[in-house]
């Protein structure tokens, strides 16, 4: 009687335990993806590392700004370039917002073809100010 009360003491926690094991643990499976889509990461470019900063050139070689920033759409892809065109120790610099789908990329540095820095700056200037900032969803109080 004692072995078979021992067999279904077992038995209780070993079925009560399996759904816990069966849970994800922290570090196995990454947050906010699957491991598959963490994966695909390595593929892709970090905007601080490949973009920020790097400069833009014309189809002659000239250089007619640098990036920026990027503009992430409400659908959450990269829509627009920030281009920083003209200026000299931070004063005079004009900002410019051009659709990235405008940019060519030819042996690891990114063109923007037809443009040249007076025609850059002749563009209406980006401004931040005129940007939503991205919102949380409210919370419904239930009454």
């Amino acid at each position: 009687m004692k072995i078979k009360a021992q067999l279904c003491a077992g038995a209780i926690l070993f079925t009560c335990a399996l759904p816990a094991a069966m849970a994800q643990i922290a570090g196995v499976q990454p947050l906010g993806g699957t491991v598959e889509e963490t994966n695909g990461l390595l593929h892709g470019w970090s905007v601080r590392k490949a973009l920020v900063d790097e400069p833009v050139y014309n189809e002659a070689n000239d250089k007619v700004g640098s990036i920026y920033d990027v503009i992430i759409a409400p659908d959450r892809k990269a829509t627009y370039a920030v281009l920083s065109v003209g200026g000299f120790l931070g004063m005079g610099i004009h900002y410019v917002a051009i659709p990235v789908d405008h940019f060519e990329i030819r042996n690891g540095n990114l063109y923007l073809p037809g443009a040249t820095k007076a025609a850059l700056k002749d563009v209406p200037e980006f401004e931040y100010n005129k940007l939503e900032k991205a919102t949380k969803p409210r919370k419904v109080s239930a009454q």
